[in-house]
Formats: structure tokens, C-alpha cells, sequence
């Protein structure tokens, strides 16, 4: 495992180290390039071949990662405020990151495989010349020139909606309102519809047409994983993260958790991946 002098970057080949680079508030890449692995999410069960792509967004509730002797893939992994800090012209960013949330996995024609693998490897390659003067802005131009290919190809495979359409923007606003920690104060679906000026009906109607899923589903899956997230950090209290998502107690926040993930927050920060 490697990492970059300043952290931006973690890399990897073996899936051992994922849990170790999987912290907190990191998005981790992983492109198989033999063998094969599997893991669970979201109750899922997925089975990785050579070429596919996969991506965790930030507190991915995965588990259960089984792999082959001859699995040989290339992992990345950086905090989530480095890609917050690349601007993008496009978009379709969010659009994408929901249906990351659906479905981690990316299959790869050969050509897009040879994309993908040659700009992780240039990035690591790259990552590692920190005598280059301008060594942070040659990263960032890298890693967003990277992202966009991932968008270009998600893009194509997904026949997803015009980003520019009026149900996308709302939607991106809905998804702006959660990843701007809305959820921590109120999960109410009239909270966001009101917000929005729409009723709470066609806001989980405009959700469904553009991700799958209904409005609650991803006020859901926000407060979850944050929770896992905060969870994870050992230096946090039951008490403070209750008061922090604003569950009226501990008691409250354990059975929620126990009844997503079938796990109490002590067992999952003992180091158990939720069962799912």
C-alpha cells in the first residue's frame, strides 16, 4: 500500500487492505484486473470479473468481500473533499452518485478497461513525483480528468436523463439538500418537498424517474450511512453521534441501527461489516 505525502491519494493491490483504507469519509476505486472477488451491498450480493469497476462512495455499507487466489485488482482511495474541491462544467455528478448508491459496479468493454487502468496507474505513477512544483494542482487535473471518463462511460451505459431536465434539477437540488446535512435536523419527506415547492408525491415520483428509488429511500441512505460513519470513529460517543443525527436517544439510534443493518452499534464497532 502507498500513499501519496500528502494523503490525498491511497493505492493498493490487494483487497486486504481495504478495510484499511476504507475509513471514514474516504471514496475508495477498485478495478479488478484478475481473478475475481464478491461482496454484499445493499442486501445484494455482487460477483466481480476482470474489467469491472467498482466504486464505494463515502460509509458504502458493504460486507462479506470474498476473493479468488489469482484476484488481482488496483485499488484507490482519497477523501471525499478532494473530489468536493474539483469543479466540474457537467452536471451529471449526482446523477451518477445515486446510482453508485443502487449499484457499485461498472462493466468495462476492453477499451473503456484499458481507459480506466491507464489513468489509475498514471495517477499512482504521478502521485508519487512530489518534487513536481505544482504537484497538488497536477493531481486534481488528473483525478478530474479521470472522473470524467468514469462519467462518460456510466453515462453511456445508463442512458441516464439529461442532466439539464427540469426532474434532474430538482432532483439535484433534493440530493444537494441531504448531502448539505439537512437530513441531521429533519427527515420528514414534506420537509424537502416544502423546500422545493412541490408536494411530497411528485418529489418521490421525480426520485423514482431518476434513480429507481423514492425520496425516502435516499433520505434513508443518508442518515445511514453517516451513521456508520460516525459509528466508525471510536473517539465519538454513543450519546454524541444520537445528538448529532438527532435521535431522541441511544436506545433509539440501536434499534434503528439494528434494524437496517441487523447489528448493534457496539458490534459494528467491534469491526463486523453489516451482515446483510
Amino acid at each position: 500500500m502507498s500513499n501519496s505525502p500528502n494523503n490525498t491519494l491511497t493505492f493498493s493491490e490487494s483487497l486486504a487492505d481495504l478495510d484499511t483504507i476504507s475509513q471514514p469519509y474516504q471514496v475508495v476505486h477498485i478495478v479488478c484486473i484478475a481473478g475475481s472477488f464478491s461482496f454484499t451491498f445493499n442486501h445484494v450480493r455482487y460477483n466481480v470479473c476482470p474489467s469491472d469497476y467498482i466504486i464505494f462512495t463515502v460509509g458504502a455499507l458493504y460486507s462479506r468481500i470474498e476473493w479468488s487466489a489469482d484476484c488481482r485488482v488496483l485499488m484507490m482511495a482519497f477523501h471525499e473533499s478532494v473530489s468536493a474541491s474539483i469543479v466540474f462544467n457537467s452536471n451529471y455528478g449526482i446523477l451518477g452518485h445515486l446510482s453508485l448508491l443502487s449499484n457499485p459496479v461498472i462493466h468495462l468493454s476492453a477499451a473503456e478497461f484499458d481507459t480506466c487502468l491507464t489513468d489509475l496507474r498514471r495517477l499512482r505513477q504521478r502521485a508519487a513525483e512530489t518534487q513536481h512544483l505544482f504537484h497538488d494542482e497536477l493531481i486534481s487535473t488528473l483525478l478530474k480528468a479521470h472522473i470524467l471518463d468514469l462519467y462518460d462511460i456510466h453515462a453511456r451505459k445508463s442512458g441516464a436523463i439529461d442532466p439539464d431536465s427540469r426532474i434532474a434539477a430538482l432532483m439535484r437540488q433534493f440530493i444537494g439538500m441531504l448531502i448539505a446535512g439537512d437530513f441531521l435536523a429533519d427527515r420528514s419527506l414534506d420537509y424537502y418537498a416544502d423546500k422545493l415547492c412541490i408536494t411530497p408525491h411528485y418529489l418521490s415520483e421525480v426520485s423514482k424517474k431518476t434513480s429507481g428509488q423514492p425520496a425516502s429511500y435516499w433520505i434513508n441512505q443518508f442518515v445511514l450511512k453517516s451513521l456508520v460513519s460516525l459509528v466508525m470513529d471510536k473517539t465519538l460517543s454513543m450519546e454524541e453521534i444520537a445528538a448529532r443525527l438527532h435521535f431522541s436517544s441511544v436506545s433509539y439510534l440501536t434499534r434503528y441501527l439494528k434494524k437496517q443493518l441487523g447489528m448493534t452499534p457496539s458490534e459494528l464497532r467491534r469491526g463486523q461489516r453489516a451482515k446483510f
